[in-house]
């Protein structure tokens, strides 16, 4: 239906815009509009505020805070003096936000040079880090104190830097094998480092740190302290740690052999005062090549070897205790040469027959066999396995070897005479260090130590707990042996080892290298010395071992021991028991031919000992003449010696029948006066 025309005028005169009624209602949208512009403004704000808070203020603070990890100090290693050997210093390291760095080719640029970078590698980094989105990039970690003020200089703020502590080594190569080294992460990974990681590691701390729009720190906030790491205290002693490895060094190198140890124990607690290996490395330096990694293997306890003749001291031990052989007993020697079992053995000197004395002084191979058949297969292992051989010490390191000693039921039936004289057996300087200490406290098995103590920041030092001593052989036993040892070093193969002021006792030991690839042996050996010092009362125990040596022990081995044994026991302020060497010039000491002898009254020289210089020989005497002890107990002998100053070797039991030099004669220097007793 058409409406008329007045009809639609009308109806459009209702809503005109200049009508009050349509402002009216364009009002009303207006304002509803508005409400609901507020009430979705104060609703939104109120979600946000009230219940994305939370979620809202992490992201406020993951923009504006930082949480940055404190690292601890790591824990001093010092020797038992308090001499640093191991120490954190404090350093810093550079890094960068890839996304907020200049143009990378750039900024590879300037830091590349500073820090000695290769560039690119540097750019390489860079560019996969930012493709990646990281916002985080190590450019460089712990570096010096002058590349740090070259890249401050620069004032450049996408360049920061980050307080970090680095390990350092003062002493460099010293007791490196013992202290070990820690990795990038100031973990430790070898020696007392890695075993002692978690007390010398510490806790790290934490701090919030507010920070502008360029990550700028404005203030910071300690949340927890970083706590330091402890401390530990070792046995070694620096001043002889570093005698035994100069005197390693030169051995090895002058003898060309391939490696080699020394280990210095006190024989009675079992502190160890130096164990040093060669090769050394310094653990200042990181590992680059396989050389490196194989610089630091422990020769002294994670590598064994075949001992040799060192071992013919367990043997005579064995005999000692388990057969009525006694140090003057006659072992026959078969000039040379014994078929043991179908297997012919040759010695290194054709011997008819010798006292067991002088089978340990001359190192003869088929009188230790001989010694060894004795005493019995069952008997000769329990004394093995008395020593300590073929199970672990128990040093605080990682890697230690237990060595090789087998069971009955794997030896064949010529293997009681390799045993004897130290093969078909492997052991490790610090075994032969036990051992010999047993001998020379008076027959105590003691377990090596390596640490004093640890300590703390906020307590006490606590004493590493010591085990208690175990015996092994009777006191009697270790003092014949001890005396038995001395004849080594005075007349036997060990005369290298002579100390200056102090008696030694010892035993030489010289092992063919078997050759795996060719299945024989070599004229390369497993060169070695063992001994103690003073004889009496020894202060210290040190062991030698040189690898792969084209000489025998007493020739490269013994040279070490006195060296290394003379400095500890004076660094130790252990009395002498020899008088002092007399002057050269001012007071000339006798010297005396044929003639000399007769002008003093004494008797026509004897045919002389093995190692005793005879009349023919050019010798310095000193102080008083040879009493006559025939006839006289061994209490007096010991109190007439000990009034006069005179050194005694004594051998057997009863009163004395025998002595060497004879009464009334001048006693060599660096002699002893030796005392056959019988009943």
């Amino acid at each position: 239906m058409i409406r008329p025309a007045s009809a639609r005028f009308r109806f459009l005169g209702n809503r005109h815009p200049g009508s009050g009624d349509y402002g009216r209602q364009r009002l009303a949208v207006l304002v509803a509009l508005a409400v609901l512009w507020i009430v979705a403004i104060v609703g939104r704000l109120v979600y946000l505020q009230v219940f994305q808070h939370q979620t809202y203020r992490q992201l406020a603070e993951q923009q504006q805070r930082r949480r940055v990890e404190l690292s601890a100090p790591r824990g001093a290693i010092l020797d038992r003096n308090g001499q640093p050997l191991a120490m954190s210093l404090a350093v810093e390291s550079v890094c960068i936000n890839p996304r907020r760095a200049p143009e990378l080719s750039v900024a590879s640029g300037i830091l590349a040079p500073i820090l000695g970078l290769d560039r690119r590698e540097l750019f390489g980094r860079m560019t996969e880090a930012a493709q990646r989105g990281r916002g985080f990039l190590w450019v460089k970690r712990k570096i010096s104190l002058g590349e740090a003020e070259r890249l401050r200089s620069l004032g450049l703020d996408w360049i920061e830097f980050r307080r970090e502590s680095k390990r350092s080594y003062p002493k460099g190569t010293l007791a490196a094998h013992v202290i070990g080294a820690v990795d990038h992460q100031e973990r430790g990974n070898t020696g007392v480092e890695q075993t002692f990681d978690e007390v010398l590691r510490g806790r790290a701390g934490k701090a919030r740190v507010l920070t502008d729009v360029l990550r700028r720190g404005i203030l910071a906030q300690i949340a927890a302290e970083a706590q330091p790491g402890g401390d530990v205290v070792l046995t070694i002693d620096e001043r002889i740690q570093h005698v035994a490895e100069r005197e390693l060094t030169k051995a090895v190198e002058g003898n060309n052999c391939v490696n080699g140890s020394v280990v210095v124990m006190n024989p009675y607690n079992g502190d160890i005062l130096a164990l040093a290996s060669y090769p050394g490395f310094d653990p200042n330096d990181p590992i680059k090549t396989k050389t490196d990694v194989e610089r630091r293997a422990n020769h002294a306890f994670s590598v064994p070897f075949e001992p040799g003749s060192v071992f013919k001291v367990i043997t005579v031990s064995a005999a000692l205790e388990t057969t009525t052989l006694r140090p003057g007993t006659i072992i026959p020697c078969g000039n040379g040469r014994i078929n043991l079992f179908g297997r012919v053995i040759r010695d290194h000197h054709s011997y008819s027959a010798l006292p067991m004395a002088d089978v340990l002084a001359n190192s003869s191979n088929i009188g230790a066999i001989q010694v060894g058949l004795r005493v019995g297969e069952r008997r000769l292992l329990e004394y093995v396995r008395r020593f300590g051989f073929g199970r672990m010490t128990g040093l605080p390191l990682p890697g230690e070897s237990a060595g090789m000693v087998r069971d009955l039921s794997a030896w064949g039936k010529s293997s009681i005479g390799s045993v004897a004289m130290g093969h078909e057996i492997s052991t490790t300087t610090v075994q032969l260090a036990r051992a010999c200490s047993a001998i020379a406290n008076g027959g105590l098995l003691v377990k090596p130590r390596l640490v004093l103590t640890t300590r703390q920041p906020d307590r006490k030092a606590a004493p590493e707990p010591v085990e208690p001593p175990q015996r092994m052989i009777r006191p009697e036993t270790a003092i014949t042996m001890r005396q038995m040892m001395e004849g080594v070093v005075l007349h036997g193969t060990g005369k290298l080892a002579r100390l200056d002021g102090y008696t030694a006792g010892g035993k030489t030991g010289s092992a063919q290298i078997f050759d795996l690839v060719s299945k024989r042996y070599t004229h390369r050996y497993n060169a070695s010395f063992l001994g103690f010092a003073p004889v009496t009362n020894p202060g210290v125990v040190v062991v030698v071992t040189l690898n792969g040596a084209s000489k025998f022990g007493g020739a490269v081995a013994a040279p070490v021991f006195r060296e290394v044994a003379t400095a500890a026991l004076r660094l130790l302020d252990v009395p002498r028991d020899l008088p002092d060497a007399p002057p050269s010039r001012e007071d000339e000491p006798v010297e005396f031919d044929d003639l000399a002898i007769a002008d003093l009254g004494s008797p026509a020289p004897m045919l002389p000992e093995p190692g005793i210089p005879d009349a023919h020989e050019r010798v310095e005497l000193w102080g008083p003449k040879v009493p006559d002890f025939y006839g006289k107990s061994m209490r007096v002998v010991i109190a007439e010696c000990s009034a006069n100053g005179l050194p005694v070797e004594l051998i057997g039991s009863g009163v004395a029948r025998a002595q060497m030099p004879m009464a009334g004669s001048i006693l060599p220097r660096g002699e002893r006066v030796k005392i056959q007793f019988a009943r």
